[in-house]
């Protein structure tokens, strides 16, 4: 507001003039005021002394000072207001949240930094660190052809590839990108201690296998046959078929060993086709051990439980089948990739195919 060109002394002055009995229109004249202005001043002034006015100047100023003040408190309940469901806790939400303040509230950067109560140089800080574009989207092509791969496969697949990353920077862009794995349901967990499995300390010394099931597009189910090299964790066979007897489980064995040669033994649980009579047969025939685990110990079969749960995982779950056959050779490149392309953290993030070739080799020197 425009403030009066005559201060509170003067203007009393006046209206005691005209007190006096002065004309109203010559005090006017001789101050340079019109009539309206002097009837103003002295509906505001009239009977005060200049104490008085002093104190009402006083009073102006306190009641402008506290709506200022109202005001801006106001205006900052509402800043936070609008950023309390943010979450604000990395550099970058708090940059934002500034940016946000600013732009809606119409405050300066200054102001939204005391109401937030964040560091300017978090807000004005300009980063130098480098662009990784090229690395992330060759993170982001590993990821997309293999989905459920984690952060440390997907570091294994680039450097196969030349591309040299630390593995902290790879888990950041790998959180940054949202490329988490996201876990299909609960698992359980062990109570106490567990005696540690016995490992076998050459190919076909033990074999493990288990059948797993699925459903095609239709509702139909199908068995598939797995059959694991405990040793190089090889998967030596996945056989898909709407009905796998015993009968049939031995002539897949019979194929596999032709192929590889016989096993010392060979481990599985006890279900039907495991315990039929042509399984004792070929046992029997071939002079080969068959382990059973005990009823309810599916971890004494640890390791071919493990290569269910990453065939489940890897290739069941994220196909739809329509048809045996096409199952059949679906499973079978994923059975190749598994064997030749895919990492297995337990040998060391190499294949099983390169181990196997790693522990034949100081052997073909001797």
């Amino acid at each position: 507001m425009r403030s009066s060109r005559f201060s509170d002394e003067q203007i009393i002055s006046m209206i005691k003039e005209q007190e006096t009995g002065i004309p109203i229109a010559e005090v006017c004249r001789k101050h340079g005021i019109s009539t309206a202005s002097f009837y103003k001043y002295k509906a505001k002034y009239g009977g005060m002394d200049v104490s008085d006015a002093r104190k009402l100047k006083a009073l102006e100023d306190e009641n402008a000072k506290l709506k200022r003040l109202l005001a801006e408190q106001m205006l900052d309940n509402a800043i936070l207001k609008d950023v309390a469901s943010r979450k604000v806790v990395t550099p970058a939400a708090k940059r934002q949240a500034v940016a946000h303040a600013c732009g809606k509230h119409g405050v300066s950067q200054r102001r939204a930094c005391e109401v937030l109560i964040i560091d300017r140089s978090t807000v004005r800080y300009e980063s130098v660190r480098a662009d990784d574009t090229d690395l992330r989207e060759a993170m982001k092509m590993v990821a997309a052809e293999r989905r459920r791969f984690g952060y440390r496969r997907i570091h294994v697949m680039l450097e196969r590839q030349g591309i040299i990353m630390n593995q902290k920077k790879l888990r950041r862009l790998y959180r940054e990108e949202k490329l988490q794995v996201r876990r299909r349901g609960g698992r359980k967990r062990a109570l106490g201690t567990r005696r540690p499995m016995v490992l076998p300390s050459r190919a076909n010394e033990r074999w493990s296998l288990d059948f797993v099931s699925d459903a095609f597009t239709d509702g139909r189910r199908f068995r598939v046959l797995a059959v694991v090299d405990d040793f190089s964790r090889e998967c030596l066979a996945l056989v898909a078929d709407t009905s796998l007897s015993g009968l049939r489980m031995t002539r897949e064995l019979d194929a596999i060993v032709k192929q590889r040669g016989r096993p010392h033994t060979i481990v599985s649980d006890n279900g039907t086709e495991m315990t039929s009579m042509a399984v004792l047969k070929w046992c029997q025939k071939t002079a080969i051990e068959w382990h059973y685990i005990p009823p309810g110990k599916p971890m004494q079969n640890g390791f071919v439980e493990s290569f269910n749960g990453s065939f489940r995982d890897e290739c069941l779950n994220e196909t739809l089948f329509s048809s045996l056959p096409q199952a059949r050779r679906q499973i079978t490149e994923w059975k190749e990739d598994y064997n030749r392309e895919r990492p297995h953290s337990s040998l060391g993030n190499i294949t099983p195919t390169e181990f196997a070739m790693k522990m034949a080799l100081p052997k073909q020197a001797a």
